[in-house]
């Protein structure tokens, strides 16, 4: 039995995308191309807002001894680029 993909698995596949990223421009294109595609879903934007708040939530449990500098750099991109995000 297949089941469709739930939100939460799509934030989990943004974080590891987002951990494996070259540069924190492509953690950007992800991030702004994780958003849109929600958008183009027509996700209801407190259910985006939610997505937003959760990946913040997921990255913040990250820390910097366990992680490499590439991916150490990816998090702090992605922190940032979400809390830009929330802003809006």
């Amino acid at each position: 039995m297949n089941r469709t993909p739930s939100i939460a698995d799509y934030r989990c596949k943004l974080m590891n995308k987002i951990l494996f990223a070259r540069s924190p421009d492509e953690v950007r294109r992800y991030i702004g191309a994780a958003i849109k595609s929600l958008r183009e879903h027509k996700v209801n934007d407190h259910l985006i807002a939610r997505f937003i708040e959760r990946a913040v939530q997921d990255l913040s449990q990250f820390h910097p001894e366990d992680e490499g500098a590439q991916q150490w750099s990816n998090i702090r991109a992605a922190q940032i680029q979400f809390l830009r995000l929330k802003g809006k």
